[in-house]
């Protein structure tokens, strides 16, 4: 067993809106094209009608050939991304478990919509019983559980349910132990399907959603600028294929990326008023961890999700962290166009930072049009992509119950 072996990424996985393989979904940031628009339904005279991001022609049957009816939509999706980035990675399936093969997956709200069907059975239309396979639907690890068996992963098997933060403290626990030497390969990300009813009408409650109007849904998530109004939920799901450096050397793999280090906080001070410095602490370890100077940072995916009060903590955090450094530093928040994918938003950043890091292009926030002045200081990526070859990046994830985990990212050298 290493205390400091590296750790790299050789798989990456997309299942959202477009169909997109990672590729697509990158270019797609990069011409900051949105993939928000509104969402309606109308269900037992209960409706909804919000800007947001769903899949409306993902077909889980198509997608994953059968074998469904123990998967929710956020296990369906979580599924094909790991699929994905695992074909990326070349890696065998085994016939016995591989016992040194880990799953390490994120989930905000796992089988909500399961559970939410449920209620209404009973509730609204006086069942006495819901579908048979409801809890098997619904557990929180029921992603990590099916992507295990797919896979023949026979190591450690967690799921982390920590709101915002959630892939990126998956991804992080998977690089942290595969450097300690307890796996060699593991699979790691996280999947949400967030558009119930019962969700939607939470997080109207707190004020925080963003509004169609003025400027339309597509253009409804504004991080950083002086008209937003607040987040704009979506559903996603991301995968990253990690394998200890040297084994993924010795089978000729394709080295994507370097994950390189990682922290982890919490603000310890209120549920929903995030600190700068809990973040801080967070973005300092996650360098520390990496053993990267601050100039070395040629890029932040922010976490930005467009609410008045968490933008200008984060660009303020940025700032204490970086110092001088900020003023040149990009920073872009891609929310903006794939939605808060709650507990999947950290890996699909992740794979952004891996696609920067590969092709030198940096994405956008997309309709940053007028900066607000309390988010100066950091050199806002606006409008267009930017062309910057750089050597590492972080991105950041931030969480309601103040729990914030940091990714820090190189480019692949030998």
């Amino acid at each position: 067993m290493s205390a400091d072996r590296r750790v790299a990424i050789t798989g990456i996985g997309v299942a959202g809106p477009w169909h997109s393989d990672a590729d697509d979904f990158f270019s797609r940031m990069l011409a900051g094209e949105s993939a928000v628009r509104m969402h309606e339904r109308d269900e037992d005279h209960l409706a909804i009608s919000i800007p947001g991001v769903n899949w409306d022609d993902f077909n889980a049957f198509t997608e994953l050939g059968g074998n469904i009816s123990t998967l929710d939509r956020a296990g369906q999706l979580g599924l094909l991304a790991a699929r994905k980035a695992w074909q990326q990675a070349g890696r065998p399936t085994s016939d016995a478990p591989l016992r040194s093969g880990a799953v390490y997956w994120g989930t905000a709200l796992a089988g909500t919509l399961t559970f939410e069907r449920g209620y209404r059975e009973m509730y609204l239309h006086q069942r006495r019983r819901v579908p048979p396979l409801s809890l098997l639907l619904g557990m929180n690890n029921t992603a990590a559980s099916h992507i295990a068996i797919e896979h023949k992963l026979g190591g450690a098997c967690l799921t982390y349910t920590i709101a915002c933060a959630a892939a990126a403290t998956a991804i992080g626990e998977a690089y942290r132990r595969i450097r300690r030497g307890e796996s060699d390969v593991a699979i790691c990300g996280g999947s949400d399907s967030p558009m119930s009813l019962g969700v939607v009408r939470a997080w109207e409650a707190l004020r925080v959603l963003a509004d169609a109007e003025p400027h339309g849904a597509s253009a409804a998530c504004r991080p950083f600028a002086t008209d937003r109004t607040g987040l704009v939920l979506g559903e996603g799901a991301a995968a990253l294929v990690l394998e200890d450096w040297d084994t993924a050397l010795a089978r000729g793999a394709t080295i994507l990326a370097e994950l390189a280090g990682y922290g982890c906080s919490s603000d310890a001070d209120h549920l929903v008023r995030p600190s700068a410095d809990g973040q801080v602490h967070a973005m300092q370890q996650a360098l520390g961890d990496a053993g990267l100077d601050v100039a070395q940072i040629g890029y932040i995916n922010a976490h930005g999700t467009a609410t008045p009060e968490g933008d200008p903590i984060e660009i303020d955090a940025i700032r204490q962290v970086f110092g001088p450094h900020a003023e040149n530093l990009p920073v872009s928040a891609t929310k903006s166009m794939h939605g808060h994918m709650m507990g999947a938003t950290g890996a699909i950043e992740a794979v952004i930072c891996v696609q920067a890091l590969r092709q030198g292009k940096l994405p956008p926030t997309a309709h940053l049009e007028s900066l607000d002045p309390a988010c100066e200081g950091v050199r806002h990526i606006r409008e267009h992509a930017l062309e910057a070859p750089i050597d590492a990046c972080i991105s950041n994830a931030f969480a309601f119950g103040g729990s914030n985990a940091v990714l820090a990212f190189r480019r692949a050298t030998h």
